[in-house]
Order: structure tokens, then C-alpha cells, then sequence
């Protein structure tokens, strides 16, 4: 006479149970399995992306404060030293435009390259890919709390720019649309640096090499620089909020050529922040 396993009569048993279903008795000598229970379902994008933003920009007030303060205190020194060789008009508002957005260059693409580096070499992707969260809900919830970070340091720097040149203050309410979208750029590029970099000491080079070419290319005034490294500088995501930014210091800005920097920022930024949600999927199943 055979004997049928404990775990079989315990499985026959919980299936007879069950209202509606017919109990199957479960194979001689195979433990029968018993369902899974069902997964909570996936949160939601939104939702999810407020979660992250509220607790990295938590995070980001306390220890990112002396960075911040950094960062201001160096694009408002490069407009010191630019001052003396520069007196006004487009070289000016160049100067002024460069050196705010350079604030969101050094906290939204250096600091997140490297923030993105570390954590993906010490594991901290794996907490965020046991969260049932969208990728996607990660990039932006952490790149809108740096993104956000730099705006008091901007705002100072453009308005002590302004000051110190001379320039108009009454159009400086751009600010509102250039931070968040040459933060969104910047933040995006930022991130897949840090996340597709092998090494974080690699992170933090290509951070600090963004940077620089933010410093380079978006203070020093366009008419000054040669041909070639013009050129390139279109290729810099904060370049159109710099432009934008800089027509804002005009008495009477082109309000079209304007808007149409504002919008090539934010298709760089849409484009950008999707190569980092790539670059983050493909870093968290590794």
C-alpha cells in the first residue's frame, strides 16, 4: 500500500476548501504547490513620482545647503572677474546668463552624475528596483529634487548680475521657466552620465567635465569663442536656457526667438531624461 505524502493530503485539502472548486487530489511523491498570493498592484506614475521628489528634496535640504552655497558663490566670483573686462550690452547679459544657469549646471549635472554613480555602485539601485515603482517615477523624482535645489542659488545670481551690469530686473520672471527646464536638461544628462559610467570615479569626471564645458561655453560670450567650439556649444543642453535667459536682460525682448530657445530646452530635456530612465532600467537589471 502506498503512501501519499503530507504535503499532497495538506494540498488536496486547502483545494477542497476552496468554495467553487473541485478538490484534485496531488500526484504520489509531489508536494502539491500552493497558489501565490496575488502582487499589490504597481503604483501609479504620479503618485510615485511625488513620493521620490518630496524625499530626495528632504534629503537634498540638508546636505546639499553648503554645496548650494558653493555653487552661488562661484558663478557670482566669475562675474566679478568678468566684470572687469567686460562693460555691458550682449557680452553683458551673456556674462550674467551664463552664470546663473551655470548654478544648475554644477548641482543638476555634477552632483547628480555623481549621486547616480554612487548609488549604483553601492547597490542603492537594488532598494529602488524592489519598490513598486515606475523607472521613470525614479529619474524624474530624483532629478526635479535637484532640478529644484538650485533655484534660490539662480535667482540670487541673476539678480546680483543684474546689478552689477546694470541690466534690467523686469523680465526676470523667465527665471521661472529657465530653471526648470534647463534644470530638466541638465539633470537628465547628469543622471545617465552617473548611471552609465562603469566606475563612480568616472561619474564624477564626466560630472565635472560637463560642468566645465557649462562654464566654458555658456559664460564666455559666443561672438569670443572660435568657430569649431561655437559650434559645439549647441550641442550643450543649458546653451538654450542661457540664450533665453540672456534675451530676457533685453529692454525689448524677441519674445519669439525666445520662446523657441524655451522649447528646444525642453525637447533636450524630454530627450535626455528618457536616455536616463534607458540608462537606469539597464543599470538595475545588472
Amino acid at each position: 500500500m502506498s503512501v501519499v505524502p503530507a504535503e499532497s493530503v495538506a494540498a488536496t485539502a486547502r483545494a477542497a476548501a476552496r468554495p467553487g472548486r473541485t478538490a484534485t487530489p496531488a500526484a504520489p511523491g509531489r508536494a502539491g504547490d500552493a497558489d501565490p498570493a496575488p502582487l499589490a498592484p504597481r503604483a501609479r506614475l504620479l503618485p510615485s513620482l511625488a513620493a521620490v521628489y518630496r524625499a530626495q528634496l528632504s534629503r537634498a535640504r540638508v546636505a546639499r545647503i553648503p554645496l548650494l552655497f558653493v555653487a552661488t558663490f562661484q558663478s557670482v566670483g566669475i562675474m566679478v572677474l568678468m566684470r572687469g573686462v567686460v562693460d555691458g550690452g550682449d557680452e553683458a547679459r551673456a556674462v550674467v546668463a551664463g552664470s546663473s544657469v551655470l548654478v544648475v549646471a554644477f548641482v543638476a549635472l555634477n552632483l547628480l552624475a555623481q549621486y547616480f554613480g554612487q548609488l549604483r555602485a553601492g547597490g542603492g539601485l537594488d532598494h529602488y528596483a524592489t519598490l513598486p515603482v515606475p523607472p521613470a517615477a525614479v529619474v524624474l523624482g530624483v532629478a526635479g529634487a535637484y532640478a529644484s535645489f538650485t533655484a534660490p542659488g539662480t535667482v540670487v545670481t541673476a539678480v546680483t548680475g543684474s546689478v552689477m551690469f546694470q541690466l534690467p530686473l523686469g523680465h526676470l520672471w523667465v527665471l521661472v521657466a529657465v530653471i526648470p527646464l534647463a534644470g530638466a536638461a541638465l539633470a537628465g544628462l547628469g543622471a545617465a552620465l552617473g548611471l552609465l559610467a562603469p566606475r563612480p570615479e568616472i561619474a564624477t569626471l564626466l560630472g565635472q567635465l560637463g560642468m566645465s564645458a557649462a562654464l566654458l561655453l555658456g559664460v564666455l560670450p559666443a561672438a569670443h569663442l572660435p568657430g569649431p567650439v561655437a559650434w559645439t556649444r549647441d550641442l550643450l543642453p543649458s546653451t538654450y536656457g542661457v540664450e533665453a535667459l540672456a534675451r530676457a536682460f533685453d529692454p525689448r525682448p524677441d519674445w519669439a526667438a525666445l520662446g523657441l530657445d524655451l522649447t528646444v530646452c525642453a525637447a533636450v530635456g524630454v530627450a535626455s531624461l528618457t536616455v536616463a530612465t534607458w540608462a537606469y532600467r539597464r543599470a538595475a537589471v545588472r
